[in-house]
């Protein structure tokens, strides 16, 4: 690691320890109704939110956006789909224009992702029988220096590990480049933005079962590490189920732990609660749903490494029902801290406790 960058992420803990020192003094002054990234800056962290292009042309949801969230990602803008739906052709306005409104909100802005094995341009998958690394390096390159200096911090690679091996997972990547992709996107980022935090993203190490998940995504990080390869944080994905498997507290307060002890940051970078299966009433599902993101973000945020805290949308007004029936009889999802009249629920209670909670 270079002296700029220890530097660098030595100012994000020495900015952190001053913020969480005044944090009393602040929360004394937002009060408990104040925006969750006020609430979550009590404790020296951000909190922020997904959003598409298409939801800021609702002018009472941007307000929202901007009222609730200290830090925007691109929902689906940044993947490399839209960004390069012909190959070397780049379409960049919606990140554009998202930056934008977040720049113009005081707000921060990270990526979302340079490596992935879903929502790729048509082209790819044939492209890359040449093997060519600048498939992969080329694009990270335009992509992350396009950003340079304005990115809080890229998801790199996403989902890299199979759920059910603990394996790579098999991908167009790993079939191109074998597992020497992981490196080469990482080292390519960080060459293209020294400065953003770079981040493994994944999800699955949240719930109770997955013990060899977690065990795999351990090994892969401590190995990548050991061979030099710039990652910065851990992205915890954070999709939970208020009918589903749960979060073991001690479980997950021992994982992390033990990413701490790498020296990785953790950011949760997609948190929802599906409600699925849950009841017709809303107070029933609503109460579940605050329930499940509770018991994750009490452990999470009892850990020092935790720099952020994303939700993957902020409002239910853009959930769409799985079909007639939901629509009809459960009144569509209610996974996100605002509902679909942008009203905060017991979502937005339980995470703005837990942001402030050890203040």
């Amino acid at each position: 690691m270079s002296l700029a960058r220890r530097r660098f992420l030595a100012s994000l803990g020495a900015a952190a320890l001053c913020m969480r020192a005044s944090g009393a003094a602040l929360l004394r002054g937002i009060g408990s109704d104040a925006p969750l990234c006020r609430q979550a800056a009590a404790s020296g962290r951000i909190y922020g939110a997904a959003a598409a292009t298409y939801q800021l042309s609702d002018a009472a949801f941007a307000d929202a956006l901007a009222r609730e969230a200290g830090i925007l990602v691109p929902e689906y803008e940044a993947k490399r789909g839209v960004i390069e739906p012909e190959r070397g052709r780049y379409d960049f306005s919606g990140v554009d224009r998202l930056l934008s409104f977040a720049r113009a909100h005081g707000m921060a802005f990270r990526g979302h992702p340079l490596v992935w094995h879903h929502r790729n341009p048509d082209w790819l998958d044939d492209a890359l029988s040449s093997r060519d690394p600048a498939l992969l390096t080329d694009y990270i390159a335009a992509v992350a220096g396009r950003y340079r200096g304005r990115m809080q911090s890229w998801d790199v690679v996403n989902e890299a590990i199979d759920l059910d091996s603990g394996k790579l997972r098999e991908t167009l990547w790993l079939r191109a480049f074998g597992p020497s992709y992981i490196d080469m996107a990482f080292h390519a980022a960080r060459a293209a933005d020294p400065h953003a935090l770079l981040v493994y993203n994944d999800w699955g190490c949240e719930a109770a079962p997955n013990d060899r998940f977690r065990a795999a995504t351990l090994d892969f990080l401590e190995r990548a590490l050991a061979r030099g390869v710039p990652i910065d944080a851990l992205g915890l994905q954070g999709h939970l189920a208020a009918f589903g498997p749960q979060v073991d507290q001690a479980k997950l307060r021992i994982f992390l732990a033990r990413v701490k002890a790498l020296g990785l940051k953790v950011l949760v970078t997609e948190h929802d609660v599906d409600d699925h299966g849950g009841p017709s009433d809303f107070a029933t599902r609503d109460r579940a749903v605050a329930d499940a993101s509770r018991r994750f973000l009490d452990v999470v945020l009892d850990c020092d490494a935790t720099v952020a805290v994303l939700t993957w949308g902020l409002s239910d007004r853009f959930l769409q029902p799985e079909g007639w029936r939901d629509r009809l009889f459960r009144g569509g999802p209610r996974s996100l801290p605002l509902d679909a009249d942008l009203q905060r629920k017991p979502l937005w209670q339980a995470m703005a406790k837990a942001l402030n909670r050890n203040v």
